[in-house]
């Protein structure tokens, strides 16, 4: 014998002794107490033993004293710790069956020790019918729960010859052909609880459960139950009382008699052990014919399995009805491709097959199957796995209401049956019509039940609810698993997650129902409120289909195939009915990474707006030019005009800087080494409240001007903190153009004016005054998407005048042109709403009232519901609110945009009176933490901790500052003030209304195209003025001429600079640092009419710096210098295809500033207004193909009523808008004389 051989026959036999030594009635010396340091030498085998088994050096064959070695007592720990053989302990499986339960008998030993087991005391007596997975599963949780109580006695009767087994582990009863591995605990466990019999070991030396607390009939049948006597009669007429009855009497597996030769030799079911046996002895008989299985659900492929596995069968062929298998998991998308993968191992697979009739010869043996389409085949085994059904015969016989349709006990959500004190677990019950073939809700029922008869008298009765349907398996090698309602996107969601309704709303929904199931009748049936997200991959087999609510906050369920790593953490998620936090795509695709940009070339345009290129970027990275966000920002200019390249700048940035091994710094932009929320503190803490001092205390340089991108966030974190007038001289310079002339600027230079309309609501005297305004001053007036009106086309010269109408009428400032509260979108809620539940439209302009004015970082909007139909959309908003019946649910960090986000919930059923203080925290934490530009949800997204870090700061006061971020807001929203009504008081901010500041003279830029009877300004033209300005040569001799007073030019750190005309030229002159620059007015790109109004910027380079004006419009940049000593003056640093004319200028004692200039004629001809501005017929009209189209199709259709610019009125005879208008200001007298508008 070889060594190898002779050590496993040693250690084998060493075993073999030592399991036979302590199986007898005492414990022998080799053998330890619970607690004693085990013996060296039994240890050591059974370490051995395992290191031997799992090295396959000791094979399973060699295990020729299990049955002898099967009352071995084996230590829960050392299992645990690898000290005996897992697949040899399969007995032990701690899936089903419950762990605590395990060391019971210990735990009983040490509770009597304790004196903790009562000893007096009459117990009431459990009767448990079936010792099943179920059965056996509510004996171990009610043991454990009564332990300390001692209320009951348990006896279990089971009609089989074993104890307990796992049916779902049956199929790997044909590789080791031992009932014992399949046992759910091992005979010791069971016998050590019983006073039956005398224990296998010294109940001294272990401990057990008190005398009779547990006793066990096997091989016994219940035939008979008596309701009055409470008692149940046996097989072997044995009569046991009972105090409370449980039936577990599971289920048989359906044979379907109906058909000829079901009772033929060779038909089986697989359902127990014994079938399996039968199977086995007779598929021995017949080696190399077919096999068959009928029914591909769960259970069928199981059995298909088990009959490859024999190896006795030439071929298996598994017979289904369906179209695919696994029809009540899967649909057929995710079936049809285990169809492929089980076919791929061997299993011949029949689709859309039903059994006719089964052929027999004389003997009544199997030969083949006829199909019920006349086809046949032939076979001599049929094994049937075509369903269950409960086993209710002994409750129908004893008057216990079962169900009609597919049986079953019924019972309640308390488990009890019609018969008082009698209980039904498991297959056997019928729940709401409907019984259960998984163990899942089974081990539920039984936890339930345990818990009620012992726990709930001291504290409250739990229901039976839904259970969970979920299953995970691998079946014939194919992982394969469906979770929570698989099959909503098919039968419709069982149950989905609601606000409570009450009174109208409640009546609604009722109301809509019965709306909907008639309409159902004439139309069918409405498609589920459910939205599936699919994933297929056909080369490595996976599928994967999840479904969601509508509004992909709530997962439903799903399936999957080939990959079920993500099981174990979805089932919870819908078990917990939680909203989730993450979009529905990332459970497919997981969690969307940063876009690095990596497998970009280098030659992507990644910036529009400047045409800058990733390579362009990239350069300048790598050579050291740029060292942080704001060198790139400076350098390359991208991220200046719109600012939606930016998250992938910064991407790329924070990648070549890794891949260098250099810091990715977040500074502001080259003039500042600090983030915009360090700045924020620095500003805060030390209390600065000018440019000039913020620079001094933190720029690297402290007289540096700054420039484009820190000037606005300086001025937005000054307006953030002590809310001074944004136009005044400190603090003008550091604005956008937006913010200097509070209105957006539009195409051709002139503004939009929006006044506030809280929450959208607005009185009939308010829209007459801004429909007079409008008209008065040939405005285009909009209904903007936030529920205001905008007014565009306003002239700067005229915004006075206009802001003054609209003041005097009771509006306000709508701050549309600041970095601050935008709107508060409303629907009526219960002002007008019969579904309305909360008074959206009250809370929305109280919220809207109080965070007016208040500058952030970006932009931010709310929005208010008044239920859950949603209808101000306040979901997709940096903050908003549905009403409950309870409050308000508070959602942040939603937008739309150019990468729309859903918002989360921050907090739920929030009376209106907490509501403010949350907010107030939010966007005060918001305007100290966030970064630059950056909106509400890029914000949450880059909080360490997401959403939940923002709750512990908001709400549960993580960093201790919700008192001074309630302060902070509290002291804004005092200081708020009407910033157009402050500058219509004051002379000096009015000096800057004008379009020149040297002639009262006023001129358009572009022309006006009259559309839908309103005005706007033509399409900018394709391409831009391809002129050199900077190096035409001028033939006529430049002279020096004054064009503006020097008092108007504010000496200020951030620059000063005015517009004036000189003959049909507009020029822009500049004051920076004492000194005087002159340019045209134009920036070629666009052929905007605009640069005296754009931000100065200086280099960060303090041995030479250079300065520029940023264009408003696109953020060209242009160098500003004499070009008397200047080469680079007037070139574009962003666009090498731009430049401009430059001039130099100074101020001389009479109080002018003067300027070099060609003569007039010569100046018009080159930058003359009349000659670049933009007119109709340069841009093609982008709806003229379409118009034609769409009128012909009119025309032949003879389409009515559609009208595309609308004056007339539909009523033959109605005078249409105008004269409408004219009647109405007229007191309705049509010939009457009309307002001179």
């Amino acid at each position: 014998m070889p060594p190898r051989r002779s050590l496993q026959r040693r250690l084998a036999q060493a075993i073999l002794d030592a399991s036979e030594t302590c199986g007898g009635p005492s414990r022998p010396a080799i053998w330890p107490r619970h607690g004693e340091k085990s013996h060296g030498r039994v240890v050591a085998l059974l370490v051995w033993a395992s290191l031997l088994w799992e090295r396959t050096i000791l094979k399973p064959a060699d295990w020729s004293l299990q049955p002898r070695c099967q009352h071995l007592w084996v230590y829960p720990g050392w299992r645990q710790q690898g000290l005996f053989p897992t697949a040899a302990m399969s007995n032990m499986q701690d899936g089903w069956n419950d762990p605590e339960a395990n060391v019971l008998p210990e735990k009983v030993e040490q509770l009597e020790k304790d004196g903790e087991i009562p000893k007096d005391g009459k117990r009431k007596r459990i009767v448990v019918v079936g010792l099943g997975m179920v059965g056996i599963a509510f004996i171990e949780k009610i043991m454990k729960l009564d332990v300390k109580r001692r209320e009951w006695d348990i006896i279990v009767i089971g009609e089989e010859a074993h104890l307990a087994y796992n049916r779902v582990g049956l199929t790997s009863f044909f590789q080791h052909r031992e009932v014992e591995n399949l046992y759910l605990n091992p005979k010791e466990w069971v016998r050590l609880l019983c006073a039956v019999q005398p224990p296998l070991l010294s109940r001294k030396q272990y401990g057990s459960m008190p005398e009779g607390s547990l006793n066990y009939h096997l091989n016994e049948r219940v035939v008979d139950i008596n309701q009055e006597s409470k008692t149940v009669k046996t097989s072997l007429d044995h009569t046991v009382p009972y105090d409370v009855l449980v039936l577990a009497t599971g289920s048989d597996a359906l044979l379907p008699r109906h058909t000829p030769g079901h009772d033929a030799k060779g038909v089986f079911v697989y359902r127990t052990i014994e079938d399996l046996q039968r199977l086995i002895e007779f598929a021995d008989t017949k080696k190399g014919s077919n096999g068959a299985v009928v029914g591909g659900g769960l259970l069928g492929l199981e059995a298909a399995k088990a009959m490859m596995d024999l190896e006795r069968f030439g071929k298996v062929k598994l017979i289904e009805r369906n179209r695919w298998v696994l029809s009540r998991q899967l649909d057929q998308d995710a079936g049809s491709m285990v169809v492929e993968q089980v076919r791929a191992l061997g299993l011949d697979v029949l689709l859309s097959k039903r059994v006719g009739k089964i052929n027999v010869d004389e003997e009544n043996n199997v030969k083949g199957v006829t199909f019920e389409d006349g086809e046949s085949m032939d076979c001599t085994c049929i094994c049937f796995a075509i369903g269950i059904r409960a086993r209710d015969e002994l409750a129908r016989k004893a008057g216990i209401k079962c169900a009609d349709r597919g049986g079953g006990i019924v019972i309640d959500n308390n488990l009890e049956t019609s018969a008082p004190g009698v209980y039904a677990i498991g297959e056997c019950a019928s729940w709401e019509n409907s019984t259960f073939g998984l163990i899942a809700p089974g081990i539920e029922m039984a936890d339930v039940l345990a818990f009620n008869l012992t726990q709930a008298k001291s504290h409250s009765y739990r229901k039976f609810q839904r259970p969970d349907l979920s299953t995970k398996l691998k079946l014939l090698g194919v992982e394969v698993a469906s979770f929570g309602d698989f099959f909503a996107d098919r039968d419709g969601p069982k149950e989905l997650p609601a606000t409570k309704r009450h009174g109208a709303a409640a009546k609604e929904v009722k109301e809509s129902a019965e709306q909907t199931k008639v309409k159902s009748l004439t139309d069918g049936p409405a498609p589920p409120p459910v939205k599936a997200l699919t994933y297929k991959d056909p080369f490595q087999n996976v599928y994967k289909k999840y479904l969601f609510t509508l509004d992909g906050k709530y997962l439903l369920g799903g399936m999957m195939i080939g990959d079920t790593s993500d099981y174990i953490k979805l089932v919870p998620m819908v078990k917990n009915k939680k909203a989730i936090e993450v979009p529905p795509s990332e459970f497919i695709i997981g969690q969307k990474g940063e876009d690095d940009g990596s497998d970009l070339p280098d030659d992507t345009q990644i910036c529009s707006c400047h045409n800058v290129l990733k390579g362009d970027v990239a350069k300048t990275i790598k050579d050291g030019t740029c060292k942080s966000i704001g060198d790139v920002k400076s350098c390359t200019k991208a991220g200046t005009g719109c600012g939606g390249c930016m998250p992938l700048v910064q991407t790329i940035f924070n990648k070549e800087m890794a891949a260098m091994g250099q810091e990715v710094k977040n500074h502001l932009c080259p003039h500042f080494e600090y983030s915009r929320a360090d700045l924020f503190n620095i500003i805060y803490v030390d209390k600065l409240d000018d440019f000039a001092a913020v620079m001094s205390r933190a720029g690297k340089d402290p007289k540096s001007m700054g420039c484009e991108v820190c000037k606005p966030t300086i001025g937005s974190i000054l307006a953030s903190l002590f809310n001074k007038h944004i136009i005044d001289t400190r603090q003008r310079g550091l604005q956008d153009t937006n913010d200097r002339f509070l209105g957006n600027i539009q195409r051709n230079g002139t503004f939009s004016v929006i006044p506030r309309v809280p929450g959208g609501e607005i009185t009939p005297d308010k829209l007459i005054i801004i429909g007079t305004v409008a008209k008065k001053y040939s405005l285009y007036t909009k209904i903007t998407g936030g529920q205001r009106i905008d007014m565009f086309g306003a002239k700067k010269q005229d915004l006075l005048a206009i802001w003054t109408e609209l003041v005097e009428g009771g509006m306000e400032s709508g701050h549309a042109y600041a970095k601050s509260l935008r709107t508060v979108k409303s629907c009526v809620g219960t002002t007008w709403c019969r579904f309305g539940i909360g008074d959206s439209v009250g809370m929305a302009v109280r919220l809207e009232e109080r965070y007016k004015s208040i500058r952030a970082p970006h932009k931010f909007k709310g929005g208010v519901s008044g239920c859950v139909r949603e209808c101000a959309e306040a979901q997709n908003k940096d903050f908003g609110l549905i009403a409950t019946d309870k409050g308000f649910n508070i959602f942040v960090g939603g937008n739309g945009g150019a990468t729309p986000r859903h918002s989360d919930l921050l907090a739920k059923d929030v009376p209106p009176d907490d509501v403010v203080p949350i907010l107030d925290r939010y966007f005060a934490f918001y305007i100290r933490t966030a970064d630059k530009l950056q909106r509400t949800a890029r914000w949450i997204e880059n909080l360490p901790g997401g959403i939940a870090y923002l709750r512990s700061v908001i709400l549960e006061d993580k960093l201790g500052l919700c008192a001074s971020l309630e302060q902070q807001m509290q002291d804004l929203i005092q200081s708020y003030f009407c910033e157009w009504t402050e500058t219509i008081k004051n002379p000096e901010r009015r000096a800057h209304f004008v379009q020149f500041a040297n002639t009262t003279d006023n001129q358009d830029t572009i022309e006006n195209v009259t559309e839908r009877g309103q005005p706007r300004p033509a399409y900018w033209p394709e391409q831009p003025a391809n002129v050199d300005f900077k190096n035409h040569k001028w033939t006529g001799e430049l002279a020096w001429q004054p064009l503006v007073e020097a008092h108007r030019f504010v000496d200020s750190p951030t620059g000063a600079s005015q517009p004036v005309k000189r003959g049909d030229t507009q020029l822009a002159i500049f004051k920076l640092r004492g000194r005087y620059y002159a340019t045209q007015q134009m920036c070629p790109h666009k052929r905007a009419f605009a640069l005296s109004e754009g931000l100065i910027g200086q280099s960060a380079d303090a041995a030479s710096p250079k300065m520029w004006v940023s264009c408003p419009f696109h953020k060209r940049n242009y160098e500003l210098g004499d070009p008397a000593t200047s080469a680079a003056a007037g070139s574009c640093g962003n666009d090498e295809s731009m430049s401009i004319a430059s001039f130099s200028a100074e101020a001389r004692d009479d109080g002018w500033v003067y300027v070099k200039l060609p003569p007039v004629p010569e100046l018009d001809a080159l930058l003359g207004t009349e000659r670049w501005k933009v007119r109709k017929e340069e841009a093609a009209d982008p709806f003229a193909k379409l118009d034609e189209r769409l009128r012909v199709g009119a025309a032949a259709k003879g389409t009515r009523g559609r009208k595309v610019n609308g004056d007339a009125s539909h009523l033959e005879g109605a005078p249409g808008a105008a004269k409408k208008v004219e009647e109405i200001l007229n007191g309705g007298e049509p010939t009457a004389k009309s307002m001179d508008w």
